[in-house]
């Protein structure tokens, strides 16, 4: 993801540059699975050896150490996507998709649809070949190719994608690979020395370095209903092609994945952000084993406590995060949180934002439980809550109705004219296209003929409409077109 910020009268508009997608080459979606966490896979790989130097010392300035353990572990990510007929992209940003980052190519439009490269990284984490890059840099791409730092190239396959914290997991066929071992975001300080190891620009391997500027930023960039934001704010030099990749601690252990940085101009320009490791960690295990995030919510809605609010409430000086109210049947509720308190402690650590409650849930997942410390009535109370999950609806289940809104598509089923003239006897036509997932993230025309939705056969509207409704994440739609030869591919998430 890259931020593009214009300073305006002193304050910065952000906005995402994102990718999307389609080609004719089928992307594999893989299942999820059982088995090990990525944190018994890591320590049950061998130690890589490191020759040339000990791990970083306090007073010694020097990187080399951790260069050596992160950068071949970093990959170099290139997703094809769908280009859209006109491109919705403001002149003043145009500047940012130059030939280094997102090629643009206009064969003819009935035998082979336009397509666009995008370039970015990622990050190994098990020597079997699993790897985390941002849901951005994946989403609606029909095809994924991931080039190791000794040049092998790999097809990779989408395990899952998490809009929610711009995260996704691919996995490539492939054995006994260097990876970066997990840190720990938590212990980090404002002030540590950290390298941003990426691809910028399709400049291989390459690492900057800088120091942890902030912690806990919310910026606003991720559009998801449940977005959390909690970012890792560096000053090491993050650039287009970064995103997806690793930024690490000086003795190479990975402590944030690149995600977005904040410029006037489309390159560097002083700020970067990453996603912590520990939320990267809890949704890549959630999506190895389930396919989607198990996402926990403490039901209540939270605000900053700063110093004007504080002073309004007559509690000068406190800082912490104020519960402003609460959901009906929520964890928080039964719990005894009451609207009005203050939120000062999370498992006992210090509250200043709510960024840091989120991340606190985030990292959390339904039936465990948090303790929290409230100050109610000038006196600091401990009550531990048991999270709950979000609703059902919420994740999964949609009415027909809403699947279509959501999709941008009028569909039907195939007449007998239909079937004749195409030599099928299943399938769903499209016979409307509008705002929504299918417009935003394809180049889908009208009169597409849907056969599969991830490799399963549909052979009517209903049928479809049940399957897209059991689904999250990546989703990838499979038919052919009247009197055009082959099969086209379809991805976006959901």
């Amino acid at each position: 993801m890259i931020i593009k910020g214009l300073i305006l009268h002193g304050c910065a508009l952000f906005l995402l540059a994102g990718c999307s997608g389609q080609q004719k080459k089928q992307d594999t979606l893989v299942p999820a699975g059982s088995g090990l966490s990525f944190e018994e896979k890591q320590a049950n790989s061998a130690l890589r050896e490191e020759p040339y130097r000990a791990p970083f010392q306090p007073g010694q300035l020097n990187f080399r150490y951790a260069a050596r353990l992160a950068t071949p572990a970093v990959v170099h990510i290139k997703s094809v996507f769908p280009a859209k007929a006109e491109p919705e992209i403001p002149d003043l940003f145009r500047d940012f998709f130059d030939n280094d980052f997102l090629h643009r190519q206009a064969p003819p439009r009935e035998s082979t649809p336009q397509v666009r490269i995008g370039s970015a990284s990622g990050v190994i984490i098990s020597a079997d070949g699993y790897i985390v890059t941002n849901n951005h840099v994946v989403e609606g791409a029909d095809s994924i190719e991931v080039i190791l730092s000794n040049e092998r190239s790999f097809r990779a396959s989408r395990i899952g994608t998490d809009p929610a914290t711009d995260l996704a997991l691919l996995k490539i066929e492939a054995k006994d690979l260097p990876f970066i071992r997990f840190g720990n975001s938590d212990s980090i300080e404002v002030g540590d020395f950290v390298l941003a190891v990426g691809n910028p620009f399709n400049l291989a391997s390459t690492v900057t370095a800088g120091i942890v500027s902030a912690k806990a930023r919310n910026i606003h960039i991720l559009t998801d209903k449940y977005a959390v934001e909690s970012f890792i704010q560096t000053d090491a030099a993050v650039n287009p092609g970064n995103s997806g990749g690793a930024l690490v601690d000086v003795n190479g252990q990975l402590v944030g994945i690149n995600a977005a940085i904040a410029t006037p101009t489309g390159a560097y320009a002083g700020y970067s952000f990453a996603i912590p490791v520990e939320i990267v960690k809890k949704v890549m295990n959630d999506l190895l084993q389930h396919g989607h995030v198990l996402r926990a919510t403490l039901g209540v809605v939270i605000s900053d406590l700063n110093g004007d609010r504080a002073r309004s409430l007559g509690m000068s000086g406190l800082t912490g995060v104020l519960v402003d109210s609460l959901l009906e049947n929520s964890a928080a509720r039964e719990a005894g949180i009451r609207p009005g308190d203050v939120v000062v402690k999370a498992d006992g650590q210090p509250l200043t934002s709510s960024n840091q409650l989120t991340e606190a849930i985030a990292i959390r997942h339904p039936g465990e439980k948090i303790k929290l410390t409230v100050l109610r009535d000038g006196a600091q109370k401990e009550i531990l809550v048991t999270l709950r999950a979000l609703p059902q609806e919420a994740l999964a289940a949609r009415t027909e109705r809403d699947l279509l809104k959501i999709l941008g598509v009028e569909v039907s089923d195939l007449s007998a004219r239909d079937k004749k003239e195409l030599g099928l006897e299943v399938g769903v036509k499209v016979t409307g296209i509008g705002p929504g997932k299918i417009q935003n993230n394809t180049n889908m025309q009208e009169g597409f003929v849907i056969i599969k939705v991830n490799g399963r056969a549909v052979k009517d509207t209903r049928e479809f409409l049940s399957l897209l409704g059991s689904l999250q994440g990546g989703v990838m739609l499979e038919g052919v077109y009247p009197h055009i030869p082959g099969s086209y591919y379809y991805a976006f998430g959901l």
